[in-house]
């Protein structure tokens, strides 16, 4: 059969800025499962056919019309875009099949648009799905995530159609991804992997990875997709440190702070780590994760400042995580304590967060029993600049206030200047005034916002959650991003189902493959954009 796979990873870019940047970096986060589909596919025989959407071009030319079978990953943001393009696809009377991150946090609004639901797939599974073996309209998974992942240089075809120049070779932006684990030791109320328990994956798999990579690829980035890379620290450095230090390939990952003390951060620079991303989230909160027992506040605030300053020492590039409108922020606490934290470490980019609640977290759940989900909002603007909650401790104008007054300090001219100043690498330097120039953009989009709400009563009360009624600013901003992809989505279809993805403790609610960090916001360079 004629299979395609296509990960869309983001929505269409709205300016030239915006494209370099999707073009430069958002194109460098394909997810593995994709990926391992794919191959997966051809192993068993099939024509495949695998393309990657990262905001650049149409999305409907990346593919073949006349397919069998379409498997499309996507996001909850980019969801209404995969939705329409199965939409275009069964009109041929292709199969069509979603998985990934927003397949498992809202699977029942999925069976609107899909034909498959897939959960959690393996070989079989997908073996099972080319055999037509499932009725459409069903909602299907394997017993449990897949645990053996295609190798590197099986993926190869794929890796180039997805981070080689025009699928050719490699250039300076090119990252391979990768996995050492799956799931997570926490258990954060926001993230998709909450409830899915850490195992490491082979071993032996992993350095044969890293041979192929070391001989075939040198000097070419790897970026783990691990929720939370090396919770079994020792074991995965040392199969790296079976290379020799010159063979060693520059990566990225993501990780808790907890994880990285004493000699270990030594370690992340003598095997090339050359970015990390620590989840700090709040100064009120998650400070198992920080590594700094009960301490709160500016208490917190000092030891993550040391932590990071140490880490900087060994580590070029870091990225620290923040989610500001939890319920345990109030006042201006927890805005000011962010503001000293990006003064004294301009060497951190902050990447700070609207808390989206996703299908199948416990917050989700909560926010549901609470009645602060904005149900008529479109998943579209299921990520910053846009809410689709109220907040418990500030009203809309006030929060997006704060908003402005975070993304003012860190986006001014003084800061980017401090950051030119100390990194010495041209490709982080470059990254820097990319970086900063989106997040201007996203500070300008909070004014907008922040002035409707003043401006109009029935934006208001809408973001107030006192009225159902969709402003008619989100139905123009749906048809604009979709572009010609909109007629195919009624202003019926734009309004989700949220049922059928409560929160139950038999269902595993995360994927390993990454898909989950890029559903939360929170992979390394990639999330920033969206």
């Amino acid at each position: 059969m004629r299979v395609g796979i296509l990960d869309v990873l983001t929505t269409p870019a709205q300016s030239w800025g915006e494209a370099f940047y999707d073009w430069l970096l958002m194109k460098q986060y394909a997810c593995i499962t994709p990926q391992a589909i794919s191959v997966w596919c051809r192993q068993l025989g099939h024509q495949t056919f695998y393309a990657t959407y990262y905001g650049v071009g149409d999305p409907g030319k990346k593919l073949p019309k006349d397919l069998d079978i379409l498997f499309i990953s996507t996001a909850t943001q980019a969801s209404p875009l995969a939705c329409a393009l199965s939409r275009l696809y069964r009109r041929n009377s292709t199969l069509t099949v979603i998985g990934g991150a927003h397949a498992r946090s809202y699977p029942r609004d999925c069976l609107r648009f899909f034909d498959l639901v897939v959960m959690e797939c393996d070989k079989a599974l997908i073996s099972d799905i080319l055999q037509r073996r499932f009725d459409p309209g069903s909602i299907i998974s394997a017993a449990k995530p897949f645990e053996e992942v295609p190798s590197v240089e099986e993926r190869m075809p794929e890796i180039r159609a997805s981070s080689f120049l025009r699928g050719k070779r490699p250039f300076f932006a090119t990252t391979v991804p990768l996995l050492a684990s799956m799931g997570c030791p926490y258990a954060c109320n926001f993230c998709v992997d909450w409830n899915n328990p850490y195992r490491m994956l082979a071993l032996d798999r992993l350095a044969e990875d890293l041979r192929f990579l070391a001989r075939s690829l040198p000097s070419v980035r790897i970026a783990y997709h691990d929720p939370n890379f090396a919770v079994k620290f020792d074991q995965v450095l040392d199969v790296m440190e079976l290379l020799p230090p010159e063979s060693r390939n520059p990566y990225i990952m993501e990780s808790s702070l907890s994880n990285l003390r004493g000699s270990r951060v030594r370690r992340l620079r003598e095997t090339n780590c050359v970015t990390v991303a620590p989840g700090i989230e709040s100064w009120s909160d998650y400070s198992n994760k920080a590594g700094v027992g009960r301490s709160s506040g500016l208490e917190k605030v000092e030891r993550v400042v040391e932590h990071c300053e140490l880490l900087y020492e060994n580590v070029p590039y870091i990225q620290a995580n923040f989610i500001f409108g939890l319920d345990v922020d109030e006042g201006d606490e927890p805005v000011e304590l962010t503001k000293e934290f990006m003064s004294r470490t301009p060497f951190v980019w902050p990447v700070v967060n609207i808390p989206h609640p996703f299908g199948a977290t416990p917050l989700h759940q909560q926010y549901i029993e609470e009645g602060r989900i904005l149900t008529s909002m479109p998943f579209l603007f299921y990520y910053s600049p846009y809410t689709v909650t109220t907040i418990k401790h500030y009203d809309p104008v006030t929060y997006y206030g704060k908003l402005i007054d975070i993304f003012s300090h860190y986006t001014s001219n003084s800061m980017l200047r401090r950051r030119l100043r100390i990194s010495s690498h041209p490709l982080f330097r470059l990254v820097h005034v990319l970086r900063t120039m989106v997040k201007k953009q996203r500070k300008r989009a909070f004014m907008r916002l922040r002035e409707m709400l003043v401006s109009d009563r029935q934006f208001l009360s809408f973001h107030e959650g006192r009225s159902k009624v969709l402003p008619e600013f989100y139905h123009r901003e749906y048809e604009r991003v979709l572009g010609p992809y909109a007629p195919l989505m009624s202003r019926a279809d734009r309004m989700p189902e949220l049922g059928g993805s409560a929160v139950s403790p038999d269902h595993p609610a995360g994927a390993g493959a990454g898909d989950g960090m890029v559903q939360q916001e929170q992979l390394a360079m990639a999330t920033d954009q969206v």
